[in-house]
């Protein structure tokens, strides 16, 4: 699953950190406000990404998912995110979403706002992956692990570190699916 938001950024290193409970609290603080921007707008919000998975090491940047009733919408209210300091990239590679990012005053990314609208296949593809590495933490593991090794192998290269991840990414979604949908896992 690449990133595009990796392809503009400078090369330098990955920077994966140990599972730090705070993440939550941060993923609840933040929601609280962004809930409060978008009102009316927003459906639901949840913390995706590593920082959601408990125990395993992640790029400290708390991934959004949110859920709003139109992308139209949600494009024309976009200014009411830029006073908590998030930058609107549009799709940013993905169709279909809309990609806000937030960096502290020192220019380090804190946040990561991708939304999509109710329905979105997107939607379930992004708690699936979530949910099945949380009620299957071996899974969870092989993740870091693989993390680890791309991030002290990439060079730098965001790209690459991306790339590595997709193909168990996609696995892990094949299998949430099937997870979800009640099947045995293959």
């Amino acid at each position: 699953m690449t990133d595009p938001e990796h392809r503009a950024r400078p090369a330098g290193a990955i920077v994966l950190a140990a599972h730090d409970a705070s993440w939550a609290a941060r993923f609840a603080d933040e929601a609280s406000v962004v809930s409060a921007a978008l009102g009316s707008l927003l459906v639901e919000l949840n913390h995706i990404g590593s920082t959601a998975i408990p125990g395993i090491a992640a790029k400290p940047i708390i991934d959004m998912l949110a859920v709003v009733t139109s992308i139209e919408a949600l494009d024309h209210a976009a200014r009411y995110l830029e006073p908590l300091r998030y930058e609107a990239m549009g799709e940013f590679g993905i169709p279909g979403r809309r990609y806000f990012r937030k960096d502290s005053v020192a220019g380090v990314r804190t946040h990561q706002l991708h939304a999509f609208a109710i329905g979105s296949a997107e939607v379930e593809r992004h708690l699936g992956f979530r949910d099945y590495l949380r009620a299957h933490p071996a899974e969870a593991k092989e993740y870091e692990a693989l993390k680890l090794d791309l991030a002290a192998r990439s060079g730098g290269d965001a790209l690459a570190y991306s790339d590595g991840k997709t193909g168990f990414i996609r696995e892990m979604e094949r299998r949430a699916a099937a997870w979800r949908r009640g099947l045995p896992r293959a």
